[in-house]
């Protein structure tokens, strides 16, 4: 079993209900988001572009997920959007997590465009989110500019006269996004987040362990750029947290799909005339996976009912969801792996397709480091409060 196991801990008052799970209607979307996914064959997708035959993104998918407005299903309806919430984008996270759909959707949709409607000035929202829910438009962020933690002092980009200027790496979705939200110094040296069209921008692509979710490294050179609304640190902060609880359900949904297959996998195999399922130690790999699925689930519920409600303790909620889930896709998919034993590490079958995922989305907002430092900052900073 791995080392670490994270829980959550809802707190209630008096006779408080809290309810954790989705109504009916997002349990239905969920479902015919899989469905979708599922016809449209979305692990192959994701194989074609390990394999170089494709760049970026599918585009069919792509396309799939617009016509069901799946783009838009958060943003508000003056904007050409749904009017859903950020539940919907719990379940459509999960399903695109099951799937590993090649698709910018978490960096357009869960992280700029949420983004932009919470700081955005009114102007930005019309300009930028009517884009953005039809998916004729890409938006990512651009944060990171060193390997590690991302703080501000290390942030070196620098925005002054109305253009931007540094260099930014391990942007997801960086060769096909139209435009990026920006983490930059004034300067002042606050650090705030800012708009900026990337059509004349210096892009390279990067290697990465997931060739499915894309990487690049942008170059600003003196790049037209206006702030977010007056977004600063503590926002930028705020925007990872929310991230984060939609990242962990993406994991849940690929460690799901994990024991399935490892599942499928052993009871259809034989070995000395039985099922290599009935075998004593293939049980107890796949109870294991089991169970620390089950405490991601878990974690994630809480956190999406934090998310949903804008819960005090959404920055703890967030950091247990991430870890746990983290700790879960990891686990599900190097066991699936050997599950399958020998045929596992061959390249036609799919298993390194999840454990790439698993490994991509284990860093894609910070490293589990980080998040374990932010866990406790949240834990003392409650627990401070309750005590005052």
């Amino acid at each position: 079993m791995p080392r670490f196991c994270y829980y959550a801990r809802a707190e209630t008052t008096g006779n408080e209900h809290v309810n954790l799970d989705f109504s009916d209607e997002q349990k239905l979307l969920g479902d015919q988001v899989n469905k979708m996914l599922s016809d449209s064959d979305s692990v192959t997708a994701a194989r074609r572009l390990v394999e170089g035959s494709e760049t970026g993104y599918d585009t069919e998918i792509w396309r799939q997920m617009q016509e069901l407005g799946l783009t838009g299903c958060a943003i508000e309806t003056q904007y050409g959007g749904l009017g859903l919430g950020d539940l919907e984008l719990c379940v459509i996270s999960e399903a695109i997590g099951r799937h590993i759909a090649p698709t910018p959707f978490f960096f357009s949709i869960c992280m700029a465009a949420r983004a932009i409607q919470l700081f955005g000035a009114e102007e930005q929202k019309r300009t930028h989110l009517p884009g953005l829910a039809s998916g004729e438009r890409i938006a990512t962020m651009a944060i990171a500019e060193t390997p590690g933690a991302v703080s501000q002092k290390r942030i070196r980009t620098r925005f002054g006269g109305g253009v931007l200027n540094g260099r930014k790496i391990g942007v997801c979705d960086g060769m096909s996004a139209d435009f990026a939200l920006v983490m930059a110094q004034d300067e002042g040296g606050s650090v705030g987040l800012y708009l900026a069209e990337l059509g004349d921008t210096q892009r390279s692509p990067q290697k990465s362990l997931d060739p499915s979710r894309p990487v690049a490294c942008i170059e600003f050179s003196d790049t037209p750029a206006e702030p977010l609304g007056s977004a600063g640190w503590d926002d930028i902060q705020h925007i990872r947290d929310r991230a984060a609880v939609l990242c962990a359900f993406e994991q849940v949904g690929g460690a799901e799909a994990c024991l399935e297959m490892a599942r499928n996998y052993a009871l259809e195999r034989k070995a000395f005339g039985r099922q290599i399922a009935s075998y004593q130690a293939l049980k107890h790999r796949m109870a294991d996976i089991y169970i620390l699925n089950t405490l991601a689930r878990s974690n994630a519920y809480y956190a999406a009912w934090a998310l949903s409600t804008d819960a005090q303790v959404l920055p703890s909620a967030a950091a247990t969801a991430l870890l746990s889930a983290t700790e879960a896709f990891d686990f599900a998919a190097a066991e699936n792996i050997q599950i399958h034993g020998g045929m596992g590490f061959t390249w036609e079958f799919d298993c390194h397709l999840y454990y790439r995922r698993s490994r991509a989305l284990g860093v894609i907002l910070g490293g589990t480091g980080s998040w374990q430092r932010k866990l406790i900052s949240a834990l003392r900073a409650q627990n401070s409060t309750a005590v005052a």
